[in-house]
């Protein structure tokens, strides 16, 4: 028989254990709030962790292009780096020989500058000293020994011209005074000359000295000169060297490939219409041009505007075709998508992901990232072979067969592993990403003259970059177009191997002979590589003093 009390502690218990369901419930509710929140938060110490190992290897280690060479054997690729590291294998793996000379080699012997401005000083032995001292006879004439000795000299000149005048002595109806003409300038009236103008652009520019440090510098050899009055110099000049760039660009943006990338610029001018001071530095290089043009932003707009690309319609110029080296970048994806255009994707970005991955888990994925990177070496050295060989010989076709053998090792591999379920996720991340761009990868088998790798325009930014780290950046807008200008000029004219300092010294003597303007079309296609005859190119391919060595 049930009693009330019963009936009441039963109900009690009912409700005690509808309480402890609704806690049950309610931790498991918190239990799935954590795991889920555990998972997010191991990914972000996933992600951390890698990002620190990228950092301190770009800090503390080597270059991710730059491996030791095996012992024994020559690396698959001894040219291709980044603007990050200094120059070395792309591919090369293991321990290898040291730099410079081998123990024993045959040297090449000292340099021959005979070329340069020479002087020559007569050391005499003492008149005492060549007597026999014992009869004091004279000592013979025996010939004499040479040795040379390089002098380094900086020396500012002024320069003052004296112009004579005449008036007549006679009394015809003639002139009355005659004055000997104006010395031409490049910029009216300006002090200094076009090598003065040329030294400047080159020092700042080329070698990525600050205007402080040049003016400094300037002060040491007797001139003082403020910044402000090399500013004014250098802002003249901007408006001399744009037809020469102009022609540049019209030539670059003309080729059938180009090699483009680009990296952070900083403009410290406020802009209407732009939040920030943060611009983009682009380089595109051509088979006989590099150009280089700051722009404020890093979109499409800036392709589509150097390369006459119609955006809406998506196709470049009717007829013609361009093939592009560059990395992965949103912006190179969309110009994939050009009609007209074909993207060769960069094998040593690629590379890179491998590597961090294997960096940032090394346990995990040491093994794994180190087949991979064996993978792109033997790549690598079956193209080196593809484009050294003669096209139709025995030793080409060989070579066409490890290339597209190794493109098929490389094709069952990430299949394989993508589907393998108990890979890292770090490595799905990264096949992830060689399946997305494996189009754009494989498509150098179709062009086995052009490099495998973007490193050319990498190494392109090289000069900039000092300069970005030594002045920061441009203080106007006037400034960044002046420095896209001047890196192009020179670096087109090195590419052609002239000498940019006596480059743009005849081009500013041109620019005076016009009466501080820019010379005529006749006279600026001798400052053109591909324009210029051989008499025009000589003069601006030989140094001071003498021709090259």
């Amino acid at each position: 028989m049930v009693t009330i009390r019963d009936a009441e502690q039963a109900e009690r218990w009912r409700g005690e254990a509808e309480r402890w369901r609704g806690e049950a419930e309610r931790l498991a509710d918190e239990n799935g709030r954590l795991r889920v929140h555990g998972i997010e938060l191991k990914g972000q110490v996933e992600a951390l962790a890698e990002k620190v190992a990228t950092l301190s290897r770009l800090l503390f280690g080597d270059s991710s292009e730059k491996q030791k060479k095996k012992r024994g054997r020559a690396s698959e690729d001894d040219e291709h780096d980044d603007v990050d590291g200094g120059g070395g294998d792309a591919c090369g793996e293991g321990g290898g020989r040291r730099r410079g000379q081998r123990p024993g080699s045959r040297g090449h012997g000292r340099r021959d500058y005979s070329h340069l401005e020479t002087e020559e000083e007569v050391h005499d032995v003492d008149e005492g000293q060549r007597r026999c001292t014992r009869c004091g006879t004279a000592y013979a004439d025996f010939g004499e020994e040479t040795s040379e000795q390089i002098d380094w000299r900086v020396k500012v000149v002024r320069i003052v011209h004296r112009r004579r005048s005449y008036r007549a002595a006679c009394g015809c109806a003639e002139r009355g005074v005659v004055t000997a003409p104006v010395p031409a300038k490049p910029i009216a009236k300006g002090r200094f000359t076009s090598q003065f103008l040329a030294r400047l652009l080159v020092d700042k520019y080329v070698s990525g000295r600050p205007l402080s440090r040049i003016a400094a510098s300037l002060s040491h050899e007797g001139f003082e000169v403020a910044p402000g009055t090399l500013v004014g110099a250098l802002k003249t000049c901007s408006g001399l060297l744009a037809p020469l760039d102009a022609q540049i660009r019209d030539r670059n943006a003309a080729a059938g490939h180009l090699h483009v990338d680009e990296t952070s610029w900083k403009v410290f001018e406020t802009v209407a219409g732009k939040a920030n001071q943060r611009w983009w530095l682009w380089v595109f290089v051509a088979a006989d041009t590099t150009l280089f043009t700051i722009e404020p932003s890093r979109s499409t707009r800036v392709l589509a505007d150097h390369l006459d690309i119609d955006l809406a319609a998506g196709e470049l110029t009717a007829g013609r075709r361009l093939l592009v080296s560059s990395d992965f970048f949103t912006v190179y994806q969309a110009l994939d998508r050009v009609q007209g255009v074909d993207a060769l994707w960069c094998w040593a970005h690629i590379r890179r992901y491998f590597i961090r991955a294997g960096d940032a888990h090394p346990q995990a994925l040491a093994r794994w990232r180190d087949a991979w990177l064996g993978r792109i070496a033997r790549l690598y050295a079956a193209h080196e072979t593809l484009a050294d060989t003669q096209p139709g010989s025995p030793a080409h076709l060989q070579a066409e067969a490890d290339f597209a053998a190794c493109l098929e090792a490389m094709d069952v591999a990430r299949q394989v592993e993508t589907d393998d379920a108990t890979l890292h996720p770090a490595a799905l991340k990264v096949l992830a990403t060689l399946d997305h761009e494996w189009d754009g990868l494989v498509r150098h088998r179709e062009f086995p003259q052009l490099p495998l790798d973007n490193n050319t325009a990498e190494r392109g930014l090289r000069s900039p970059v000092v300069g970005r780290k030594n002045y920061y950046g441009s203080g106007a807008v006037w400034a960044a177009t002046l420095a896209g200008r001047i890196w192009s000029i020179t670096a087109t004219i090195a590419r052609a191997g002239g000498n940019p300092l006596e480059h743009l010294i005849g081009y500013l003597d041109a620019c005076a002979t016009a009466g501080g303007r820019p010379p005529d079309d006749d006279v600026l296609a001798g400052f053109l590589p591909w324009r210029a005859t051989v008499e025009q190119q000589a003069r601006w391919q030989t140094h001071r003093g003498g021709p090259s060595p």
